[in-house]
């Protein structure tokens, strides 16, 4: 186990070490391994190495989330008690961020209240592509100074462009409009986004923008794919208006079972991803901004 005795020290699990390794060298920070063992009544003994210098960097992709969020609650109050004095979450996904407002009487704004818990824990977050809809910054959700929120926009817009040519951006929703924009830009493309009305975690009607598709090739773009009902209907839409191919890229590729053949089965050729989470679309990686955004703030603590 490391001893983590360099400039700073990037911790994480088993289950994401390979991107984390590749980040912290990219970064100049050690790398260090926090042990996990589960006890028959489910629940964690974690052992982090015995001794941290002042800077740790914790990295957990918070999909799946439930666990994570008490493994995060025990791996930094122990980094503080094994002497760091500064912690960085690095959180490709952040979970819990749709939420944030009661739509009915009595629901809990988990936006507002994991952003408080995370930023009791921490002293910067660095995550990419929040789902923020009624916010405009990371930090009125996470509430310091270093909420840090990066894109995976521009990576997948690269990407898409050495892949297709006279390309169409669509967003399946309008929530989508300001990665569509971001990643539109990017290239000079065309954009536009879908109308969705939603009646359920399933069940959704599109309308299409009132843009030519036909003989495009449209690539369906958003920050998360996770049932992936609306790209899959929204791909369909498409295809019969005319559009010569739709390909989806999402930053984070959450797809629960049976959302990519979902999406397949709807005719979409190909699905980019970043590796915010892994996956088998993932064709892009964060680790170069990620490690970036981590030296402009070891930088600014200097």
């Amino acid at each position: 186990m490391n001893n983590g005795t360099g400039q700073g020290i990037l911790l994480c699990f088993d289950d994401e070490v390979g991107i984390a390794r590749a980040t912290a060298e990219a970064a100049g920070l050690e790398l260090g391994l926090i042990e996990r063992h589960r006890f028959p009544d489910g629940e964690w003994r974690l052992r982090l190495p015995e001794s941290l210098p002042a800077r740790v960097v914790l990295w957990r992709s918070l999909h799946q989330p439930n666990e994570k969020l008490v493994e995060l609650l025990i791996a930094a109050r122990a980094a503080r008690e094994l002497g760091a004095s500064h912690l960085t979450l690095v959180a490709p996904y952040l979970a819990y961020m749709r939420q944030d407002m009661a739509f009915f009487p009595g629901e809990a704004v988990s936006q507002r209240i994991v952003g408080g818990f995370l930023a009791g824990l921490f002293d910067a977050v660095i995550t990419m592509d929040p789902h923020l809809h009624r916010i405009d910054k990371l930090d009125e959700a996470i509430p310091l100074e270093h909420a840090v929120a990066l894109s995976g926009a521009p990576l997948l817009a690269d990407h898409i462009a050495s892949q297709r040519a006279d390309v169409l951006l669509i967003g399946p929703d309008a929530e989508a409009l300001q990665w569509v924009a971001l990643a539109a830009r990017r290239q000079g493309w065309d954009h536009a986004v879908c109308s969705k009305t939603r009646h359920g975690d399933h069940e959704v009607d599109i309308a299409l923008p009132a843009l030519p598709v036909e003989g495009r090739a449209v690539v369906l773009i958003d920050d998360v794919a996770s049932s992936g009902q609306t790209l899959a209907r929204a791909a369909e839409l498409l295809l019969a208006a005319g559009a010569a191919s739709v390909d989806v890229a999402v930053t984070h590729a959450l797809f629960a079972p049976g959302s990519v053949q979902r999406v397949r089965a709807a005719g979409v050729r190909e699905i980019w991803s970043t590796d915010c989470i892994s996956h088998a679309s993932n064709a892009v990686s964060i680790v170069p901004i990620v490690a970036g955004a981590l030296r402009a703030l070891g930088a600014s603590r200097t």
